[in-house]
């Protein structure tokens, strides 16, 4: 088997590389999440990956790119009132057309995007590169750390890396890594590897630290901090169905 393994972060790639090594397997890390913003966090990411690809002798292939500005046209030009169709499908990496004397988007439906942004942007756009690198280098097999986070949506990347595979006619090789959350936190943490605090792009920066600031109040309050507690402040705190974090209320 050779696998080309994607490669989010160091700390998500700890326990995959581990686990894939019992396995018999030697996976070859692949870097490319232009998804990640900004520019100190993305350098932050790939050269702590870097450094840790070495001290295990991983190899690592780097497809270095930082993509904000391709980012935000690629999610305004499927924004509500852009001048491109609405319905294009994101994995086929849509050209932006902006006009820039339009309609502004409307704020509940640009919200509504963002929401969906990993489904129809970050997983499409980084895993179809995946399969394009491995098809274009002759690597028979691949998967993604991403498999390896709580925090993903699981099932959603887990379908569509099948539906990639038939695509491209490359083996997916499936695990749940989620099995070893813990162990590969408590062992990136031990080593000093840069522990990131939010998923990758400017929007879900400012989720995570809304969700911070939520638990600090539940504790304030005696209340568990919870990820389901989080989350049920975030949906009573919505107005006509759109999350403004202005609108907590505990």
């Amino acid at each position: 088997m050779n696998l080309l393994l994607h490669t989010c972060c160091a700390p998500c790639s700890v326990y995959c590389i581990k686990s894939l090594r019992q396995e018999k397997i030697a996976p070859t890390l692949f870097w490319y999440n232009p998804n990640i913003h900004p520019y100190s966090e993305y350098k932050a990411r790939r050269d702590c990956l870097k450094e840790y690809a070495k001290l295990k002798e991983v190899d690592l292939i780097l497809e270095d790119n930082y993509g904000l500005d391709e980012f935000v046209c690629e999610l305004l030009s499927t924004a509500p009132n852009s001048s491109t169709d609405s319905n294009s499908n994101p994995d086929q990496n849509p050209k932006p057309n902006l006009n820039l004397n339009q309609t502004p988007p409307d704020p509940n439906g640009f919200r509504q995007l963002m929401l969906s942004r990993c489904q129809n942007y970050c997983y499409p756009k980084r895993l179809r590169k995946l399969f394009e690198y491995a098809k274009e280098h002759s690597f028979d097999t691949v998967s993604t750390t991403l498999l390896y986070s709580i925090y993903q949506q699981h099932d959603i990347i887990k379908d569509l890396m099948e539906h990639l595979s038939r695509e491209y006619q490359i083996d997916f090789l499936y695990r749940d890594f989620r099995e070893g959350w813990q162990e590969g936190q408590d062992e990136s943490r031990a080593i000093g590897l840069y522990m990131q605090k939010y998923c990758g792009c400017v929007f879900s920066e400012e989720e995570s630290m809304v969700g911070r600031e939520i638990g600090r109040k539940l504790k304030k309050n005696n209340i568990s901090p919870t990820n389901q507690n989080v989350r049920k402040v975030i949906e009573s705190s919505k107005n006509n169905g759109h999350f403004n974090p202005k609108n907590i209320s505990i």
